[in-house]
């Protein structure tokens, strides 16, 4: 190939690759190095900062002050960032730790380094801040100087200077003052809520520092100071009252640990309830992993293999009862506090702890504190051991459901339904789907984990004038029911959802008259024998489209498929092409007959993927309850053909049909 050709537009050549240097890669993709939706995480970089120097010993007060032009200083009293010249990059040391990505105290582990613990460990941390702000300013007081260096989008504005500390000054400590730049944020307002919550934690982890928080706007100062740590805190925050007293601990390796270096640990309170919402927090060298991470998995296998210990110690556990974990967990509040050497993050924003090593360490300090106490307290380990035999026992109930079938005999699960992975009901949905063929569909593009796909032969019986209890004679509704895992019901009556599989039952029924017609007798029997389920909001109809349009590229757009649900969404995506300039006819419409005739692929990408599908929640519409049900008899009851043919004398004119 000749020289002259490999530059020419749209090669790809040495050329192409462009070398970002400095801190150009946080502004080109902010969202890989911090959280985007606003800039509290950014803000958070100079507090952890703040807070690392509390945690190896040199501060006692953290000053956050959010301005009143929207920027927010942190201030601290610690040792100061050192302002002399490196040895090796000949520029002052202030400069470096704000305008490089991988550089700070934190990666000089060991004896005689600045930070054994430290949350700041990617190292990327304040530097990123930097990059995001219009203006930045530090100033750092340390051997009788105040040295001051400005900034703006992460590059220096203001060379640093220096003068001498005035009397009354205070003689140590460093004060950022950051205007973060709102073009990379999606909102540039700071969640005052979410930074008192981080605030008021890093004061519970450092018993004895005082963090304050100064809003100039509305002149309110709030100010936090833990002695009691963390069983204080988890005290203040439960909402339920706490079946045991709190167990606490900590646990931290010495010298001569083989396992794990000089200093790692974790210090724990933990509070069980029977009701209320659990309170679950967790930090790593003080930075909130909000998505926990393998030190609360340390924290669950040291309390699950404790009170399990415990259980076979006094021989408490039922004949046939299994325990796992969750029995134990499922009722556990705890705020956990680990501390480790040299943390691995799942991402660059520390939400969540990789480390493996974390879940022995945790473990191994919880597991015996635990086994003593509940030894020590037998009463308190009785009653906790109750709770986890209870949550055991109800979990197995969920899991097979026990239903008399046909005289005798007991039921589990469905053969037919393809379950999904995941166990908690927020995210699982099975799906009711008409035909062998769709369900093949189904099961390939769902998503295992949280999709689950029940497939049904045919109609299903018309089951409004059905007795509850002639209900499992019909082997479909029998299945339907187990599946779910709650037992049919009237609209008084009081129900157990506790067994509940599935947060979401979605009816997937073609886009025909068979379909619409499986939909109704879906929906009835639901409304008939289940309403608590249409109550609390479980039940969706899923709508398939039925047209699919393969549009040709167009201007910068490229060939894409769309999917209409009727002719009026069909009518508008023509409408759309026109105005993009395609000429009539370029485009192509097929119909679907059914779901079996979409492949895994397209009934996953137009109707189970939730951030693409259409899933509507079914609940009560202008009538209520009563009235619902006599418009119901009218339309499902037997001896209602007179009333029936009523309703199509009355309205049979407004129907489109589709032969």
């Amino acid at each position: 190939m000749s020289s002259s050709t490999s530059s020419s537009s749209g090669a790809y050549s040495e050329r192409s690759i462009k070398v970002l240097k400095g801190l150009e890669p946080v502004k080109q993709r902010p969202g890989m190095y911090t959280r985007t939706d606003n800039p509290l995480h950014v803000i958070q970089e100079v507090i952890d900062n703040a807070a690392d120097e509390a945690l190896a010993g040199f501060g006692k007060k953290i000053k956050v002050t959010v301005h009143a032009d929207q920027s927010v200083s942190v201030e601290d009293d610690g040792r100061g960032i050192p302002f002399g010249l490196h040895p090796e990059e000949k520029a002052p040391v202030v400069e470096l730790v704000f305008t490089r990505l991988h550089a700070g105290g934190k990666f000089d582990k060991g004896a005689g380094g600045a930070y054994n613990f430290s949350g700041g460990l990617h190292g990327v941390g304040v530097s990123v801040t930097n990059a995001l702000s219009k203006r930045m300013e530090v100033t750092c007081h340390r051997e009788g100087k105040a040295a001051r260096i400005v900034f703006s989008g992460g590059d220096v504005l203001e060379q640093l200077t220096l003068r001498p500390l005035e009397s009354g000054e205070r003689k140590q400590g460093t004060t950022v003052r950051a205007w973060p730049d709102a073009k990379y944020f999606e909102s540039a307002v700071l969640p005052m809520g979410e930074l008192v919550h981080l605030l008021r934690s890093k004061a519970v982890l450092m018993p004895g520092v005082s963090v304050t928080l100064l809003n100039e706007k509305t002149k309110e100062t709030q100010s936090w100071q833990y002695k009691g740590g963390l069983r204080d805190y988890l005290e203040q925050t439960l909402t339920a009252d706490a079946v045991i007293p709190i167990f606490e601990g900590e646990g931290t390796a010495g010298k001569d640990s083989d396992s794990f270096a000089e200093g790692e640990g974790a210090e724990w309170a933990v509070a069980f309830t029977e009701d209320g919402q659990p309170v679950r927090e967790s930090y790593v060298n003080l930075i909130p992993t909000t998505a926990g991470g393998t030190h609360d998995s340390g924290l669950r296998d040291g309390l699950f293999q404790a009170v399990k210990s415990f259980i076979e110690l006094h021989a408490l556990l039922p004949k046939g009862v299994k325990l796992m974990p969750e029995d134990v967990f499922a009722r556990a509040s705890y705020v956990l506090s680990a501390k480790v050497l040299d943390p691995q993050f799942q991402g660059q924003i520390k939400e969540r702890l990789n480390s493996r090593d974390a879940v022995r360490l945790v473990s191994s300090f919880v597991r015996p504190a635990l086994e003593l106490w509940l030894n020590q307290h037998v009463d308190y380990g009785k009653r906790l051991a109750e709770l986890a035999i209870k949550a055991a026992q109800s979990r197995q109930r969920a899991g097979q459901k026990v239903e008399k079938r046909k005289g005798s005999g007991v039921a589990v699960l469905p053969g037919k339904l393809t379950d999904c992975e995941s166990r908690d009901i927020v995210d699982n949905e099975v799906f009711l789907v008409e035909g062998d063929s769709a369900g093949g569909s189904a099961k390939m593009g769902r998503d295992k984990e949280t999709q689950a796909v029940l497939p049904l032969r045919g109609k299903v019986l018309n089951t409004w004038e059905v007795e509850r209890d002639r209900l499992f004679a019909n082997t479909e509704i029998h299945d339907i029911s187990v599946a779910i895992g709650v037992d049919p019901h009237g609209p008084g009556d009081e129900v157990d959802l506790s067994g509940l599989r599935y947060g979401k039952i979605c009816i997937l029924s073609d886009a025909d008259v068979d379909g619409s017609h499986i939909q109704v007798l879906l929906l009835t029997l639901f409304f008939r024998h289940f309403p608590k389920l249409i109550e609390t909001g479980h039940v969706f109809v899923a709508r398939p489209p039925l047209f699919r349009v393969d549009a040709p590229a167009r201007a910068k757009k490229p060939a894409a498929k769309m999917y209409a649900l009727d002719e009026g969404e069909l009518a508008a995506i023509l409408d759309k092409l026109r105005k993009d300039g395609v000429s009539e006819g370029k485009w192509t419409i097929g119909r679907f007959k059914g779901l079996g005739e979409m492949n895994a692929e397209q009934l996953w990408e137009t109707t189970l993927n939730p951030d693409t599908r259409r899933l509507l929640p079914v609940q009560l519409g202008r009538f209520d309850f009563n009235q619902t049900a006599a418009e119901m008899t009218k339309l499902m009851g037997k001896g209602e053909a007179a009333s029936r043919r009523e309703l199509m004398e009355l309205h049979g004119d407004t129907v489109d049909i589709d032969i």
